[in-house]
């Protein structure tokens, strides 16, 4: 579907510069769009020196998701989410898993029309506590982001953003405003992964993750998703462990995913599962109190333990839970407090 220009909603986050182009100010991309042209992510247009959006209003469809499938596990555990996303996206990925969505325009899909208000009325209507933004990033729908957030806030549900959190410093202090929650894909530990396999910057996803944990109270869980041969070193993963440990705490979780062959990337071979085995073992070595493993059968790697009497709290497999015995925010055995937001 071509959208015509009455249909498309006025962007945020540009300025003007020279022969008529627009600096698109959203993400570190800093695209330059020439008139009638897009940005990176497909859904930001130049049209007679202003920006649009295309993807405001039009999302590619709904599901109801399993909270656990984002992945958060120390979010609402065992509730349902009202997810979609929107065509486009501000990075490169090589090995995206939704491409068909990610990498489209959207004259390419199916897409549905739907206000903020539509979005929100849809997750009363399923009796759902909570809105997931993802499939793509919706950093490159933030005006939507906001707009469903804010009524959303106001209906006690809660937001989620499921995002590489590659976005610009003062744009992410917009989008956010009204978020409750972010899983946040750590992609790998080295600028040269980025670069290559992503076409973006590890420094500013760290930058986000470091203002997103100590200037804001949205809770964050993070997802690296490992791909043999790639960012799956053993030195890589206690890297990035060292990292969160220091700059975000112990009690951030930790998702390591599979990997399977997809996109640009057929050539790779799933995750073995010792390798989501020897990155929990290393994360837990260093302190990490909470990780997981995804995209696997494997109760043990997706269990949630209590830190302080290893108690079983929360017993999942896949995305499913099977029994959650936190009282409140504690252990219900020695009393001791979980990191996470269990109730509404």
């Amino acid at each position: 579907m071509i959208l015509p220009i009455e249909n498309m909603k006025p962007a945020k986050w540009w300025e003007s510069t020279e022969k008529g182009k627009l600096l698109c100010t959203l993400c570190p991309r800093y695209c330059k769009i020439g008139d009638g042209q897009p940005g990176f992510c497909y859904i930001r247009q130049n049209h007679g020196g202003k920006l649009y959006t295309t993807g405001y209003g039009h999302p590619t469809g709904f599901a109801i998701d399993p909270i656990e499938k984002k992945p958060l596990n120390h979010f609402l555990p065992g509730s349902q989410v009202l997810s979609f996303g929107t065509a486009g996206c501000n990075l490169g990925c090589r090995f995206c898993q939704n491409w068909s969505i990610s990498k489209a325009k959207l004259d390419e899909l199916n897409s549905t029309e739907a206000s903020p208000e539509y979005v929100v009325e849809l997750a009363k209507k399923n009796h759902v506590p909570s809105i997931a933004f993802t499939y793509n990033d919706p950093t490159i729908f933030g005006e939507y982001v906001i707009d469903i957030s804010k009524i959303a806030r106001e209906e006690n549900i809660k937001s989620v953003m499921v995002t590489a959190g590659y976005i610009d410093k003062e744009a992410r202090k917009e989008v956010y405003k009204y978020i409750d929650a972010a899983n946040v894909d750590l992609k790998g530990f080295t600028e040269q992964f980025y670069f290559k396999q992503t076409i973006s910057s590890l420094e500013d996803v760290l930058d986000t993750l470091i203002w997103l944990k100590n200037e804001t109270d949205i809770w964050i869980e993070i997802t690296t998703l490992l791909i043999p041969g790639e960012n799956d070193s053993s030195e890589e993963i206690k890297n990035e462990c060292d990292w969160i440990m220091k700059n975000l705490g112990d009690s951030v979780p930790l998702h390591f995913t599979a990997f399977h062959p997809d996109f640009k990337m057929l050539d790779k071979e799933r995750t073995p599962a010792k390798t989501l085995e020897r990155a929990r073992k290393i994360a837990r070595s260093v302190g990490i109190k909470y990780c997981y493993v995804g995209n696997v059968h494997n109760t043990e790697g997706q269990t949630t333990y209590c830190p302080g009497c290893n108690e079983t709290l929360i017993k999942r497999d896949w995305h499913e839970v099977y029994f959650n015995s936190i009282s409140k925010d504690k252990c219900s055995k020695c009393g001791y407090k979980i990191a996470g937001v269990f109730q509404i």
